[in-house]
């Protein structure tokens, strides 16, 4: 059985991942790290990760960007592996978990959604195909009302997966509303919608002379990216030190 320390336990993703770990037999979570103690778990919660004197497996953060730094230097320190979910680091922080995974095993991935991630391999075999042929490409990325950052960072992820088989030739388009210019078919166009309660759709549109290609993918709850987590948590546990991503996961599968 893999033994998992929770971050960010207590949040909203925290307590998806500590239910679905519940009905896992491979998975335990054996500690938890949150600075709110409103909630009551099956396991013991502490305020920061240097409290922590439960041993474990490999660690699954879902907390915030100002808690990353203290994970990073326990994860080389105790040589636990860490499943990086949390977003918006700094520059500074993403060197430090470039270095930290030079010292241990660490899987960062923008979405953990294990679809999100195999549409990413998709794209790269549609874009070489359509791109050369003439066909345009656009995102469009949906999230609900309370979401802060736009675009998302899986459209950025879908877009960056495109562009690393087209080339530097290729670029994003935020925004078409300061201008009026034809579109430039170097371009990848990026929109956000922002509205209601949308976990978060993302369409990708391939569109040429009389034809149109779109991939979509819908996360319908919280629960994909809760199990792509625990799914790379699994993968992770016991690796080598290197940077990993979700395609590894899915190459393992």
């Amino acid at each position: 059985m893999i033994k998992v320390i929770m971050s960010g336990c207590n949040g909203k993703m925290g307590q998806v991942i500590t239910g679905i770990c519940k009905e896992d037999a491979d998975v335990e979570i054996v500690a938890g790290i949150d600075l709110y103690d409103g909630i009551k778990n099956d396991y013991p919660v502490f305020s920061n990760i240097s409290l922590c004197d439960r041993e474990a497996d490999v660690i699954i953060d879902f907390s915030n960007a100002k808690a990353v730094d203290d994970l990073l230097v326990y994860s080389a320190e105790k040589n636990v592996p860490i499943v990086l979910c949390t977003t918006g680091l700094s520059e500074e922080q993403l060197k430090k978990v470039q270095e930290t995974s030079e010292k241990v095993a660490v899987l960062k991935s923008a979405n953990m959604s294990l679809g999100i991630n195999t549409l990413m391999q998709l794209l790269k075999q549609a874009a070489v195909v359509l791109a050369p042929a003439g066909f345009d490409i656009e995102i469009v990325e949906k999230h609900h009302n309370q979401k802060l950052d736009a675009p998302s960072g899986t459209a950025l992820a879908l877009a960056d997966s495109i562009k690393e088989v087209l080339g530097d030739d290729y670029y994003y388009k935020y925004d078409r509303s300061q201008e009026r210019v034809k579109r430039d078919p170097k371009e990848i166009g990026i929109s956000a919608v922002r509205g209601g309660t949308i976990v978060g759709v993302h369409d990708v549109i391939f569109a040429g002379e009389d034809e149109v290609i779109e991939f979509t993918h819908t996360a319908y709850s919280k629960s994909v990216f809760a199990k792509g987590a625990i799914e790379a948590a699994k993968f992770l546990a016991g690796k080598s030190a290197g940077m990993y991503d979700m395609s590894d996961v899915i190459a393992a599968r």
